[in-house]
């Protein structure tokens, strides 16, 4: 068994490299606090931004708001980076502030238990290793277990298929007849490199997405130059990034003209670029603007516009040994299946076993749907703090925004706990009930109730998303206030 703890101070296990743990970790350096360990299954850092290496990847947050305050990249290539850049400032950051030596790759995590004798987490690895710590933060993020739908046949197919997150770099789609199931983010970056060589590429869609232009421009060198000299010039383009970002969050659930705004402007740039009324007709979305996540891009409605792109449109019922067939009989002949079907984001920890105070398991807790005070901790699960966990994700901002402010917030809990040796901080059920209450209030008023998507569960709740604007989760996080918690010592721990 490896124990974490050095002297007094609390001890912290990250599972998970990617931003939500290195905010963490980082957010710990600044604080003074040394002991501190990431689990990462990988034997990379990255997270999402290590396994999605698919054609044209990167991120629809402009890069100057998709990194950390605290350290800026005024290197940065394009105002929207693509995922080699993001990995390597993910990189650079972790290598800087003295965390990589603090990562065990190739460790990945099968179960936690709360001892509650030591008031310690006892985390079990795929290994069979034990490690014990003080504090336990799950930052395995919303986005990381891929999602392939059931669908009869699927194992049939005699040419490569792979999920966009899993890409299959040994297979070259030149010249080849393409099966694309999905119409999700990755899919309108990839769809438009694969048009360029394929042969053919048919484009399964099952419901048309909202997509809107890109405002991407290439750093020149001259404005890296002034970014890196000038540092006050990046942190303008980042606060006018940051407040077109409140101002679309803002129209999700309080300010319904916004959507209004956001959805002339996909009708707009639908009807440039594509001409045939009829296709048109297809990529029409049914449903309002940020019920499901808008995507920008420049160049996926004329990637479907070129000859060598069909939209189908109709179910599909099976999936044969060299293509897909769809509910109106047509047989879709096929090279290769690329699934652009997105992810299990509504299981949170999964495949995880977490199981807190009297052996409750997280999973049996969270059987109706996810949830957890600020998104962060649950009762009878003692110093325990997700980050990027239930209704902490966004439609309209940035991510990293968020995990600042949740990282913050968890070192404020870990230096409570260092003033007060072996406790344990549990939140008080009718304070993370309260919480859940008035969230669910304000969930119920959004544009996220009027369609399906992975923000919500079979049932209809909403687990995923913030309703409001990164301000206000700010204002919610930004003092740890104590009576909101019960300081577990002894016996009361039992």
């Amino acid at each position: 068994m490896v124990s974490t703890t050095t002297g007094r101070r609390p001890s912290v296990l990250i599972i998970g490299a990617g931003f939500g743990g290195l905010a963490v970790a980082t957010e710990l350096v600044r604080a003074g606090f040394a002991d501190f360990t990431i689990l990462e299954r990988a034997e990379e850092i990255g997270g999402v931004w290590r396994a999605n290496t698919y054609p044209g990847a990167g991120c629809d947050i402009p890069s100057p708001l998709y990194s950390f305050s605290h350290r800026p990249n005024p290197d940065w290539p394009r105002r929207f980076s693509l995922q080699p850049a993001i990995k390597r400032y993910l990189e650079d950051v972790a290598r800087e502030y003295g965390v990589t030596d603090r990562i065990r790759f190739g460790t990945g995590v099968a179960s936690a238990e709360f001892d509650e004798s030591s008031r310690r987490w006892r985390v079990h690895t795929e290994a069979g290793e034990v490690i014990e710590a003080d504090v336990l933060v799950p930052a395995v993020g919303q986005l990381s277990r891929p999602a392939i739908p059931e669908i009869a046949g699927r194992d049939s197919f005699r040419g490569p298929a792979f999920h966009s997150a899993n890409w299959d770099h040994d297979c070259d789609p030149a010249g080849k007849r393409i099966a694309v199931i999905g119409t999700g983010a990755s899919a309108v970056q990839f769809v438009p490199h694969l048009q360029r060589v394929a042969k053919q590429v048919t484009v399964f869609q099952r419901s048309a997405p909202w997509v809107v232009p890109k405002n991407d421009v290439a750093y020149s060198r001259w404005q890296r130059r002034l970014f890196r000299r000038l540092p006050v010039t990046q942190k303008i383009e980042r606060l006018r990034i940051w407040l077109v970002c409140e101002l679309l969050s803002l129209g999700l659930v309080d300010v319904p003209l916004v959507r209004w705004f956001l959805g002339r402007l996909g009708t707009r740039h639908l009807a440039r670029q594509v001409p045939d009324p009829q296709l048109r007709d297809k990529l029409t979305p049914d449903y309002p603007p940020g019920c499901k996540r808008a995507l920008f891009s420049n160049d996926y409605y004329p990637a479907l516009t070129r000859p060598n792109v069909t939209v189908a449109t109709e179910k599909i019922v099976e999936i044969l040994p060299a293509g897909v067939r769809t509910a109106d009989g047509v047989v879709h002949e096929a090279d290769v299946l690329v699934y652009g079907t997105g992810f299990h984001a509504t299981d949170f920890l999964v495949p995880m076993t977490v199981r807190g105070r009297g052996g409750i398991d997280l999973a049996q807790r969270w059987r109706d749907g996810a949830w957890a005070y600020l998104g962060m901790t649950v009762p009878g699960f003692p110093n325990l703090f997700l980050a990027y966990g239930p209704n902490t994700n966004l439609g309209g901002n940035s991510i990293v925004f968020m995990l600042e402010s949740q990282a913050r917030y968890i070192v404020q809990a870990v230096r409570a706990l260092a003033s007060r040796p072996g406790a344990a901080l549990d939140v008080k059920p009718e304070v993370a009930a309260r919480f859940d209450s008035v969230l669910q209030r304000r969930l119920a008023r959004s544009v996220w109730t009027r369609c399906a998507s992975w923000y919500r569960t079979e049932t209809g709740r909403i687990v995923n998303n913030w309703p409001g604007t990164v301000t206000r989760y700010r204002r919610r996080t930004r003092r740890l206030d104590l009576r909101d918690y019960r300081a577990l010592t002894g016996e009361e721990a039992a």
